[in-house]
């Protein structure tokens, strides 16, 4: 999987292409702490639009995520087919915003 980072004042956000699985580690972590490293970041957006597969390895990293990131807002977007509804099984709805 290829996390590709944008920013944009106090937003940003990740891209990923690829099927999101225990593989996905070091990119996604690398991603993240690219982004946390800003303090000026309120808000991150997750793009799906590229993952037609998630494993329950990318549920835990995106809950890690969640705790490191605090409070600022964090939206999951472009999820459907097999990764909506994992997440929605998982209820990450009650986590992250999802569109």
């Amino acid at each position: 999987m290829e996390a590709i980072v944008n920013f944009d004042g106090s937003h940003a956000s990740i891209k990923l292409v690829g099927d999101f699985t225990f593989e996905s580690h070091r990119p996604f972590k690398e991603a993240n702490q690219n982004v946390m490293s800003r303090p000026e970041v309120e808000s991150l957006l997750i793009d799906f639009d590229g993952v037609e597969y998630m494993d329950s390895a990318a549920l835990g990293m995106l809950l890690l995520l969640r705790e490191r990131f605090g409070e600022r807002a964090i939206k999951l977007t472009n999820t459907r087919g097999t990764v909506r509804a994992v997440l929605d099984v998982a209820n990450f709805g009650r986590l992250f915003e999802l569109d």
